[in-house]
């Protein structure tokens, strides 16, 4: 692994890049959200918009890896978000034109941001274990975690404000903003070449490949199966929120902003205890303790009462919910950048994120009826015994329990 001299440096100005870029796309991208709320009235065009934004995670995801493994990522990373400002540069024109924003072209612009993120998901994630010493690998993850849900905090209500000042047409060039802030960052982070960098990309055999790499890791393979059935059971639960606040509990808008806002408060907590104290000699206890912690307070949530003081309940078990949620997924890839070689990261990533995403549109596709049916609680209630299933089924196989363990002993001994 690298010891690059000045790494800390580098990496700081990488997540402040990280950071800078992340914002300005979320803000742009909530208020295109809200333009189509507000314009529309249409649950169909929400549920439309938020298809598009999931599909090319699930599609494309097992394709790019071969790709992000043998191009330049900080090139990747560059073009991806230039090509995100050129749509918004696009949707600029033509409301200047129309005086209103085509909805075939917002469509296709949402398409484009999701492909963009499909491409820089495991670009980020694969060239992270090349600039920071090993040792260093799960705080730097936790510190990613961290702008990561910053982000999801900043942007609904610096999004809300400026949305309220700003005329749509000239906020979305926040897009072509953060390109710019992006490049001029990365511009000065030093991105080791990959060893594979030029060769021929062959997409069905990257992808045979990646999911051969990660199916050989025994423990790796049941820990990525139980994630993928968690998805399953959790989704359902969590696209409803905003009807739990507002119907459950005769909430407002405003309290159900309140919960994303104290959920990603938590994450925030969570990524900085990882980012101040990662360090731990088997990284499944903590994880075993988000499954817990994730099962318990979702589930009670279900079993709360639909009154005014229930609510308050429902935020103090939400932020204890989103401390743990980092756990999970922060120290998951900690793991998986440590069991790979970097050059075979970007395929074994694109077949990972693409796993883990394919139950999410499974389990949004049931949660409108299941929800009609029994009710919004009741899915509360068996997403939080769903992800107690799937963490005592992950602790059962030895395989799983201590692949951490005996992962970080072989990194020893070598």
């Amino acid at each position: 692994m690298p010891t690059m001299p000045h790494w800390r440096r580098n990496i700081n100005l990488f997540l402040g890049g990280q950071f800078l870029s992340g914002i300005t796309t979320m803000i742009v991208q909530y208020a295109i959200i809200w333009y189509l709320t507000k314009h529309t009235g249409s649950a169909t065009i929400l549920s439309y918009a938020t298809l598009v934004g999931m599909l090319p995670m699930v599609l494309l995801s097992p394709f790019v890896g071969g790709i992000v493994d043998r191009i330049h990522k900080k090139a990747l990373l560059i073009g991806s978000d230039w090509v995100v400002a050129a749509f918004a540069v696009a949707l600029f024109v033509a409301s200047s034109v129309t005086r209103s924003f085509p909805l075939w072209l917002v469509f296709i612009s949402l398409l484009m941001r999701a492909i963009a993120q499909t491409f820089q998901m495991p670009t980020i994630q694969s060239l992270l274990p090349t600039m920071v010493p090993e040792d260093e690998l799960t705080r730097v993850n936790g510190q990613l975690g961290m702008v990561q849900s910053a982000n999801f905090i900043i942007a609904p209500a610096l999004g809300a404000f400026l949305f309220s000042l700003v005329d749509l047409q000239w906020l979305i060039l926040l897009d072509v903003l953060g390109a710019l802030l992006g490049t001029l960052m990365l511009l000065f982070v030093t991105i080791p070449d990959s060893a594979q960098r030029g060769e021929t990309v062959h997409i069905f055999a990257d992808v045979a490949f990646g999911f051969t790499q990660l199916r050989q890791k025994r423990g790796l393979w049941a820990i990525t199966v139980a994630g993928a059935a968690f998805t399953l059971v959790f989704m359902p639960a969590a696209s409803l929120y905003p009807l739990m606040t507002m119907q459950h509990f005769h909430g407002s808008v405003g309290q159900a902003g309140l919960i994303e806002v104290v959920y990603s408060g938590g994450m925030l907590i969570g990524g900085a205890i990882i980012g101040v104290f990662g360090q731990w000699r088997d990284r499944m206890r903590p994880i075993f303790g988000a499954y817990l912690i994730l099962g318990l307070t979702i589930g009670a949530s279900g079993f709360l009462p639909g009154t005014p003081t229930a609510f308050w309940w429902f935020v103090g078990l939400n932020t204890f919910a989103g401390l743990a949620t980092p756990f999970f997924n922060t120290l998951l890839m900690a793991m998986i950048q440590q069991s790979f070689p970097p050059a075979h990261l970007g395929r074994v990533l694109g077949v990972l994120n693409a796993l883990m995403s394919l139950t999410g549109p499974v389990g949004l596709i049931f949660a409108g009826p299941l929800a009609d049916r029994i009710g919004v609680p009741m899915l509360f209630i068996i997403a939080g015994v769903g992800t107690l299933v799937c963490g005592g089924i992950t602790w059962l196989l030895p395989s799983a329990r201590h692949y951490d363990r005996d992962l970080q002993q072989r990194l020893k001994d070598e």
